[in-house]
């Protein structure tokens, strides 16, 4: 047996063993048998018929062996679901026979046997769960704290549940060590090593998202229905959709979450008394629309919306298109900048849109600031407080308790090191004096209180955004209607003059989360007059499926 917890490996009985042959093939291989290789993607899910398989990890100081296989256990993490790259390498430590079954029949088998399903998904979760506490080191980002890139690169890992090891090239020895070995000058910095196979040297989001197998879609790529958007009502709707026997394409212009997926704590989220992180409740919500056949592609860009004939075809932005009889736009909304000189000098150097424990690492020790009075805010705040000295919550409002839950303005006001400045704003943003690009960073910040004029500094290097939500949806035809502030409207909002502009030519009238454009929806954040609150859009992406069927099935639709 291998040396991990008991609960990364599963045992098959014979008679589960029978049900998984009719999904796959029984092949011999021999002692040394290469069977799985880091960076292959689409991998094969392996069963362990006689014999054993070794797993290994490419890690700074050579390949480690982290377990093995009996007869009646199953390789692979999550990334065989997923369909992602591998991060190790699988060989036959004994020669004997393994069941291989196909990625796409591992699919079929997830829907089709929920006994079986529900052993695989919670026993490959819980060894990437595993793989993220062994820090084996198989997946490393060397670059300095202060390099956006750098911020980009762990960022994008960590949505995807990822488990890497961060290292400072100031401050930790291995990364001096492992970049002399490679021959790469510190100037090339930030790298990102997946494993033993690939170096990235200053990759973009983009690239990291290909190396990993982040984004495996096809250019003409076709499905029932394309969610724009990955965040809580464009994951709720990818998952009931699935589930219910439609073929979905997911994409989203950043990672999975959304803006849930940087709130460092849900309390108020039915089900999870004890709270829930939005990366976790994304993680989760990741595996359940892979499970049932999602393609979840991400970061790629929608960048126009089209008609053609039954069908809807979306352009994205690196020239690839995709195609769907239904499409569902759940594309959120994005925290925005605050009107200051030099902010993008600072985002990803100080200026950040969400609180996860990655940014309260870099934040360990120092003073922060969180502006904004929603409940995203409130729980940016309690989380940092456990690592920061002290934190600074700012907000031009005069009573925070107008625009934030009632639980969460006490757990403010009980938090020691949390201050609370109403009717405050940030007037100025200051850098280190004389720094090139790569050495810039948030040192400190001026603010001003709107009643007064009184003005102020805070030795805040880190702040936190969580301001003034806009939609994406500029990239969205120009007559679908939208309120004057970009949000879509849908259902009993559009007016007759509006299906008139938008050329509704069918009998029936929209329906609650329809658009202007029959068969596109809008749930979640960048619908108009929606809730602003997690369970709400995740409502709204479960519900809207039912009038899919319904709108795909009605044979005037056009």
């Amino acid at each position: 047996m291998s040396s991990v917890p008991a609960d990364v490996n599963y045992t098959f009985s014979d008679a589960q063993i029978e049900t998984l042959k009719s999904y796959g093939e029984v092949r011999a291989h021999a002692e040394g048998d290469i069977l799985t290789q880091e960076g292959q993607t689409h991998q094969d899910f392996l069963v362990t018929l006689s014999g054993e398989t070794h797993i290994f990890v490419a890690t700074p100081d050579g390949p480690k062996r982290v377990g093995w296989m009996e007869p009646g256990q199953f390789t692979g993490d999550i990334s065989v679901i997923t369909g992602a790259a591998s991060l190790v390498n699988v060989t036959m430590g004994k020669a004997g026979e393994l069941l291989h079954i196909a990625h796409d029949r591992l699919q079929e088998l997830l829907v089709a046997n929920s006994e079986i399903s529900d052993i695989i998904v919670q026993t490959l979760t819980a060894r990437r769960a595993f793989a993220h506490n062994a820090d084996h080191g198989s997946v490393i980002v060397i670059g300095a704290p202060q390099d956006r890139l750098v911020f980009t690169a762990r960022d994008l890992l960590s949505k995807f549940g990822i488990p890497h090891r961060w290292l400072s090239p100031e401050t930790d020895p291995l990364a001096e060590r492992m970049l002399k070995a490679k021959g790469i000058d510190p100037a090339s910095l930030p790298v990102v090593f997946r494993g033993g196979s690939q170096v990235l040297v200053r990759p973009t989001a983009s690239e990291i998202s290909h190396a990993f197998g982040f984004d495996l879609l096809q250019d003409g790529a076709a499905a029932d229905v394309v969610v724009v958007g990955a965040g809580p009502a464009g994951l709720a709707a990818s998952v009931y959709a699935a589930s219910e026997g439609l073929s979905v394409i997911t994409i989203d212009s950043g990672n999975p979450g959304g803006q849930a997926g940087t709130s460092s704590k849900i309390e108020n989220y039915l089900g999870f008394p004890t709270g829930v992180s939005g990366q976790e409740l994304t993680e989760r919500a990741v595996i359940q629309a892979l499970k049932f056949g999602v393609s979840l592609t991400a970061p790629v860009k929608a960048a126009s919306l089209d008609r053609q004939g039954d069908e809807f075809s979306i352009a994205l932005t690196d020239g690839r298109t995709i195609s769907s009889k239904a499409v569902v736009i759940a594309t959120g909304a994005q925290y925005q900048r605050l009107p200051l000189d030099h902010i993008e000098r600072f985002e990803g150097r100080g200026i950040y849109y969400g609180a996860t424990p990655m940014e309260a690492q870099l934040c360990n020790g120092s003073e922060v600031v969180v502006v904004g009075a929603g409940n995203s805010a409130g729980q940016g705040a309690v989380f940092l407080s456990a690592s920061a000295t002290k934190v600074h919550v700012m907000y031009r409002r005069a009573d925070i308790r107008e625009t934030m839950s009632e639980y969460l303005v006490k757990r403010l006001e009980e938090t020691p090191n949390i201050i609370l400045h109403p009717e405050t704003e940030i007037s100025a943003l200051h850098g280190v004096e004389g720094a090139d690009e790569l050495d810039d960073r948030l040192v400190s910040i001026s603010h001003t209180h709107r009643g007064t004029g009184e003005t102020g500094t805070c030795d805040a290097p880190f702040v936190f955004l969580f301001v003034g939500a806009r939609p994406f949806t500029k990239w969205l035809p120009q007559n679908m209607t939208c309120d004057r502030t970009g949000f879509v409207q849908t259902g009993a909002d559009l007016e007759n003059l509006d299906l008139v502009k938008a050329g509704w030519a069918i009998e029936r009238m929209p329906s609650e989360y329809e658009t202007s454009w029959p068969r596109v929806y809008a749930v979640g954040d960048v619908r108009a007059g929606s809730v602003k609150r997690v369970a709400s859009a995740v409502g709204q992406g479960s519900v809207v499926v039912s009038h899919i069927h319904r709108a795909i099935a009605e044979p005037d639709d056009a």
